[in-house]
């Protein structure tokens, strides 16, 4: 075996955590790691993200998103866009949230995920216990997000983009403090609520808010 051989060898037992990986790069798949962000906070979309990730090239700092600092997410978050073979960030709006219910809005950000990748995908790996519909074959992974390094990527990919896109609209709607809680159920967004009502990005069936629309 060549030395370049020798060490995407390497690279590639750095990303077998799981028996479900080491199934996959056995059998020469192409595969994603796909998570989500935003389903419990009260208002904003939800986003995830699909991410294949290049043994070649590995990030050994991956971790779930919500174990790392806002700092470090931040910085991997370009470092997972410059170094992987392809990744997608794709979402399930507020009024989707709103029609479908937030576990099938999340199942079909997830999805749209997959869906978004132009590089050839033979199969996804998803974070948690439920599986999307797809056209390529999935393995749900409980934990995922701290077993597998392309789940990994995939749940900083949508935590970081999430987390921007809500300090943005704290520009919009200065009054309910989305720069610092992101949209969470805390008591000052919560007191901001009572105080103001909901917006156009509160998610109507969720019930802290439901309870103050007009009945």
């Amino acid at each position: 075996m060549s030395g370049s051989d020798t060490s995407a060898q390497d690279s590639a037992e750095w990303l077998i955590k799981t028996a479900e990986e080491q199934q996959l790069v056995d059998a020469g798949a192409v595969y994603c790691g796909v998570d989500e962000a935003g389903a419990g906070p009260l208002c904003g979309d939800v986003v995830a993200a699909a991410v294949i990730l290049d043994p070649a090239k590995p990030i050994p700092e991956l971790n779930d998103s919500k174990k790392l600092s806002e700092k470090k997410r931040e910085r991997l978050f370009d470092e997972i866009r410059e170094k992987a073979i392809d990744y997608c960030i794709a979402r399930a709006t507020v009024e989707e949230i709103d029609t479908l219910n937030i576990l099938n809005a999340r199942m079909l950000a997830m999805s749209r995920a997959v869906e978004g990748l132009q590089e050839h995908c033979d199969h996804a790996l998803i974070d948690g216990n439920k599986l999307p519909s797809l056209e390529v074959e999935a393995t749900s992974i409980i934990k995922g997000d701290a077993l597998v390094a392309c789940i990994s990527a995939a749940s900083v990919l949508a935590k970081v983009q999430r987390d921007r896109e809500m300090i943005k609209l704290d520009e919009q709607y200065p009054q309910y403090g989305f720069a610092k809680h992101k949209g969470y159920g805390t008591k000052a967004h919560l007191e901001a609520l009572q105080q103001h009502g909901p917006c156009d990005i509160h998610r109507r069936s969720y019930a802290p808010v439901k309870k103050l629309l007009p009945q």
